[in-house]
């Protein structure tokens, strides 16, 4: 089996794995599975932002969701102690389905252990490969989930202005140049500026 067939077969089975999200998100009118879209922009932003982006990179990109829904963020509480733990629970979690995944597809343990590595965000701040998934996944959220975040009744305007600048400070100059060109809808773009200017 060349290179290229696995990782075919491994982009395959992770779309498999996260096709069975229940949760579903309208993309022109069709609605489909929300952990698979995400795998997907996940992807496509890492090689946008990294022409070259190394082969376990698009890996971890596809595999950075998978089946999050099994652990909802419901089932911690809801304050900043309980989002750190649901968080730190999914890096584990997602690096673990991964990992059967990969295997499943042939690779060896270093590949595997370099996307377990990517997966939970070992070494953010010195490590190339972690901070252009971080970028990824802010783009990822400023296209198309910030809308959706302002609509919801739980976040006012100030802690979106928050999450903002928590978001863009993990970001590097690549990924802010990335965000400026972005084409938001006018509220997120007129809070995107309120955040930055602040």
């Amino acid at each position: 089996m060349s290179d290229t067939d696995r990782f075919q077969r491994a982009i395959r089975s992770i779309d498999e794995a996260n096709g069975e999200d229940p949760n579903s998100e309208l993309v022109d009118g069709v609605a489909q599975p929300k952990e698979l879209l995400y795998g997907m922009r996940m992807q496509k932003w890492v090689e946008e932002l990294d022409p070259n982006a190394p082969e376990v990179l698009r890996l971890a990109a596809r595999s950075q969701h998978i089946r999050r829904w099994e652990i909802p963020r419901s089932d911690y509480p809801m304050d900043r102690k309980g989002y750190l733990r649901w968080r730190t629970t999914l890096y584990a979690f997602h690096a673990d389905k991964a990992s059967g995944l990969l295997r499943a597809a042939e690779y060896d343990d270093e590949t595997i252990e370099r996307v377990r590595a990517l997966l939970q965000k070992k070494n953010l701040r010195t490590d190339a490969d972690v901070q252009t998934l971080e970028d990824a996944a802010a783009l990822v959220f400023l296209i198309h989930h910030l809308d959706d975040f302002l609509n919801r009744d739980d976040i006012g305007e100030e802690k979106a202005i928050d999450i903002i600048r928590k978001t863009w400070k993990k970001m590097t100059e690549r990924g802010h140049a990335a965000a400026s060109a972005l084409e938001l809808s006018p509220e997120s773009t007129a809070l995107l500026k309120k955040a930055l200017a602040g």
